[in-house]
């Protein structure tokens, strides 16, 4: 069993914001396999049920982004699960928008909710898949620019990238996660590599 839990604030005005494109993920993951998030449990609202023939739990931690790691240490111990058990997915202003990364271990950079999970279950080794919402240009606030709503280009960006996200982690429950990084951590065809000199 896997817990795949998205960061995120659960006020709605919070709901189309880039700091809760995690919640969006797990969503777009409900969504696909008929798993309702709805059950309060760990302070959080779960749903259970399985993807690509592996049982999940799907989780969106509702203590409000930097208490996360409550939630997750209090899941993964209600189910008897260990860290290598654990995907955590959250926005990432550093990335730009519409690219994802997954990887197995890692700092939680500014990430408020990363840092809390980090601290909860005393190690950075543990799966993460970061949304990339950063703009291309340079941010005056990181704070105001993922808590405020994203506009309509963004969202249908949004959109894609989570849809994205949701064969990732499908493909990581199925195949592994070298096998998805190996997919999904490539440059977008918008970022081309740099000419090699002759």
């Amino acid at each position: 069993m896997r817990l795949i839990v998205g960061l995120g604030n659960p006020d709605p005005e919070y709901q189309w914001t880039p700091h809760n494109l995690g919640f969006m993920a797990v969503d777009e993951l409900a969504n696909r396999n008929g798993i309702r998030v709805e059950r309060p449990e760990g302070k959080a609202l779960v749903g259970r049920g399985k993807i690509s023939g592996e049982e999940v739990i799907l989780a969106k931690p509702q203590t409000y982004m930097n208490l996360s790691g409550i939630s997750v240490r209090e899941l993964l111990g209600k189910y008897g699960l260990d860290v290598p058990d654990l995907l955590v997915m959250w926005d990432e202003a550093q990335l730009p928008m519409g690219t994802i990364r997954i990887h197995p271990d890692g700092s939680a950079g500014s990430h408020n909710g990363a840092k809390s999970v980090i601290s909860s279950v005393g190690t950075q080794e543990f799966a993460r898949l970061r949304l990339g919402c950063g703009p291309d240009h340079p941010l005056g606030s990181r704070k105001e620019y993922v808590l405020r709503p994203m506009k309509k280009a963004e969202l249908e960006v949004a959109a894609e990238m989570i849809g994205e996200a949701g064969d990732a982690v499908a493909m990581i429950l199925a195949q592994g996660l070298d096998a998805a990084m190996t997919k999904y951590n490539r440059r977008k065809p918008a970022e081309p590599e740099e000419p090699e000199e002759k």
